[in-house]
């Protein structure tokens, strides 16, 4: 593992008081992956693992809440995900769907709000149309915002930003266009992007976004990160000095 990746282990859930609230990052983003992996070495079909993930989103928007944190994004579902067996699609679209029901009254109660980032037109109408009553019922709400990223593809976000620059007849465009056009252009920048199961990549993940974030990897599987997980991520984050090309 890169030097400026290791991960750190937590001693327990309680070192989180040891943060400093003031340099906490605004915006979180998560690649939560190792599902599989997770349910490979149990000898468990690969549904077992995305259901167990879900336990992990829990508690991590949770804790982001407790800590206040402005945004958490996850990336929940790539464009390239539907290259896998239409069963194991089918089974995440459906964890998903059950998952916004049983989850909203609790989201609501800790006053997170909910945004989508992806080309939410192409996924299952039924998912479709929960994501907006969520998104509806939780709109009031001044917490949290919880970003997930579905049928999300860093690329094409780029691509779409660009035709929708092209189509009100820009011949030129600045950082601050493509950034204003872009799924996330009503949230901060990620200042921490955080990648579960040791691998070492962004895979198409806010490209634009994460150019000055900084990279936190553990080997911990999706399915067992939990509360004291994020805060070594936090720990770790905060001993950094985040020069953005300048010196200090």
């Amino acid at each position: 593992m890169l030097p400026f990746l290791r991960a750190k282990k937590s001693s327990d859930q309680a070192s989180s008081q040891i943060l400093d609230p003031a340099r906490m990052p605004r915006h979180v983003a998560i690649i939560m992956d190792g599902n599989g992996r997770w349910a490979k070495n149990r000898n468990l079909p690969r549904v077992m693992g995305h259901n167990a993930g879900v336990e992990s989103v829990r508690e991590i928007v949770r804790a982001c809440a407790d800590l206040k944190i402005e945004v958490l994004t996850l990336y929940s579902f790539s464009t390239e995900n539907w290259r896998r067996p239409k069963e194991e699609v089918r089974d995440l679209m459906g964890i998903l769907g059950r998952a916004l029901k049983k989850e909203t009254p609790e989201l609501s109660k800790n006053n997170v709000r909910l945004k989508i980032s992806g080309k939410i037109e192409d996924l299952p109408e039924n998912v479709q149309k929960s994501l907006a009553q969520s998104v509806q019922s939780l709109k009031k709400n001044t917490g949290l915002i919880l970003n997930l990223a579905l049928n999300y593809g860093s690329r094409q976000e780029i691509t779409d930003a660009v035709n929708k620059l092209l189509a009100q007849g820009k011949t030129a465009v600045s950082e601050k266009d493509i950034s204003d056009s872009l799924y996330s252009a009503d949230i901060p920048d990620p200042d921490l992007l955080i990648r579960t199961s040791g691998e070492n990549r962004v895979s198409n993940f806010l490209l634009w976004q994460i150019a000055y974030a900084e990279i936190y990897v553990t080997p911990v599987l999706w399915p067992d990160f939990r509360k004291a997980d994020l805060v070594s991520a936090l720990e770790d984050f905060q001993s950094r000095q985040r020069r953005f090309g300048g010196l200090v």
